[in-house]
């Protein structure tokens, strides 16, 4: 009686009610837009909130897929010759690279300000 019990409370959801599909369906996904670099405003900036004292410059406003924006965390830590993340759609460089990364940005054809100060 109890193995009876204990497959009725197995771990598949109980779904009530879904409008849309399944969970799974490509129609519920939002849709990033992968704008070209020329279209896209970028704003860099140095910053020191919330990692205990450490300078990370920032890069946000991205308009673009995720593995695009992958790949190109990896040629600006490259060419930086640091560390950096993908978080958020934001790219985050370690070290204070800002004059150097606007300049990568700019030759890729980004439209990138350096904000804050």
């Amino acid at each position: 009686m109890a193995a009876a019990n204990s497959s009725n409370n197995s771990p598949k959801k109980r779904l009530v009610y879904q409008e849309f599909g399944n969970e799974n369906s490509a129609a519920v996904e939002r849709a990033t837009p992968d704008l070209p670099p020329a279209q896209q405003n970028l704003r860099i900036q140095a910053s020191r909130k919330g990692r205990k004292g450490k300078t990370v410059t920032v890069i946000s406003g991205f308009q673009s897929s995720p593995e695009t924006l992958a790949a190109l965390v990896k040629q600006l830590k490259s060419q930086c010759g640091t560390g950096g993340t993908l978080k958020d759609n934001e790219i985050e460089i370690q070290g204070d690279h800002t004059q150097k990364l606007l300049q990568i940005l700019t030759q890729l054809g980004y439209k990138a300000k350096i904000s804050g100060g």
